[in-house]
């Protein structure tokens, strides 16, 4: 397996001894859901006395918070090894886990970029009520070194959002109805599943189509569903059969959504163009106006790639932050006049980059 990427595969093992046999820096996202050590000592109670189907398997249990410590540098020292240098890594745990997997993050080098806090809109009650509802979860998202190129794309997130720029409080329900898996008997087949509408903003925010996404502890094969739903390789790793059982049938039903859905350009990632090689290459002149968009307000384009307006004279973006009081993108605030028509110059913009990619 040194040699050899397992893509789109669930490979059954312990994850470390997994994660140090996979080929180095070949991965571009990790997503990982480990064990939060809830330390649960006793069984939970309803009010009817009806049993909590709590989380008391035995890999969530540690002997010592240093077991538990020692366990989480170990794999994500191996997920690190994997992870390509652009590569992300997403974490998701609870208060009893999560402060101690950021230290340890920290301590192996990673630079974590957000915490994003997932709120549950139908959380389990504190039936005791001798706690304040546990109604949220923790995320935290790292890259892999400090100042290294990552993916986000921001604006898939801004759309998604109703083209307000995305927050780091997101909302869900947790998996239930018939998102939950359940085994012939009608329990859980998972006690953790993750909503898909979580990974699906995860993925979507952090990897591009092709990506490889990485799950090390794969449960009932959430991360992977999602992965193929969008396009993206993905390899899964757990130790339990009959977990592994349940997310290959799950994942094997899914359908991937056609490329063309799934082409979502980053203007980031774009070719810069600068307003002078408008001028330059003729799609518009020295002398001719541009109109604001904000106002009517006129400038005119000098010879050099500069505009004036009144007393202001300066690029497209500093005239424009100097109308607006404002910071200002100026291929979103001047306008130019094509067949009687105002339009953005940035459509200009849009059209010059694809005059170079044919020519």
């Amino acid at each position: 397996m040194k040699n050899t990427l397992p893509l789109n595969r669930i490979l059954q093992g312990d994850c470390i001894d997994i994660l140090n046999s996979l080929p180095e820096k070949s991965v571009d996202l990790v997503f990982a859901d480990p064990p939060y050590n809830l330390q649960l000592q006793n069984d939970l109670y309803r009010p009817n006395l009806s049993k909590v189907d709590a989380v008391n398997n035995g890999w969530d249990k540690f002997s010592s918070f240093a077991a538990y410590d020692s366990f989480t540098s170990e794999w994500l020292n191996a997920a690190k090894r994997v992870l390509k240098d652009t590569g992300t890594i997403w974490v998701i745990g609870s208060y009893h886990n999560i402060y101690r997997v950021g230290a340890v993050m920290q301590n192996l080098g990673f630079w974590i970029l957000n915490d994003v806090v997932f709120i549950k809109s139908n959380p389990m009650p504190n039936f005791r009520g001798v706690r304040f509802t546990n109604a949220h979860e923790t995320l935290l998202w790292a890259q892999k070194e400090k100042g290294a190129k990552y993916t986000f794309n921001h604006h898939a997130m801004k759309a998604l959002n109703d083209d307000l720029q995305m927050r780091s409080d997101w909302y869900y329900a947790l998996a239930t109805g018939k998102e939950r898996l359940k085994n012939g008997n009608g329990t859980k087949a998972h006690p953790t599943q993750k909503p898909e509408a979580l990974l699906y903003r995860v993925i979507l925010s952090s990897t591009n189509p092709g990506d490889v996404v990485l799950d090390p502890f794969f449960g009932s094969g959430t991360t992977g569903a999602i992965a193929k739903k969008l396009g993206r390789n993905f390899i899964g790793i757990e130790r339990d059969k009959k977990y592994i059982k349940v997310a290959q049938k799950r994942i094997d039903a899914i359908k991937s959504a056609p490329a063309e859905a799934l082409d979502l350009p980053e203007k980031r990632n774009q070719a810069r163009v600068p307003f002078g090689a408008l001028i330059e290459n003729g799609l518009l002149k020295a002398g001719s106006k541009l109109h604001y968009a904000k106002g009517k307000r006129e400038a005119i384009i000098l010879a050099n790639g500069h505009i004036k307006c009144g007393k202001l004279t300066g690029s497209i973006h500093t005239v424009a932050r100097e109308l607006s009081n404002a910071p200002a993108n100026g291929w979103e605030m001047w306008m130019y006049s094509e067949r009687g028509k105002l339009k953005l110059i940035d459509e200009l913009r849009e059209k010059f980059r694809k005059l170079k990619v044919q020519s």
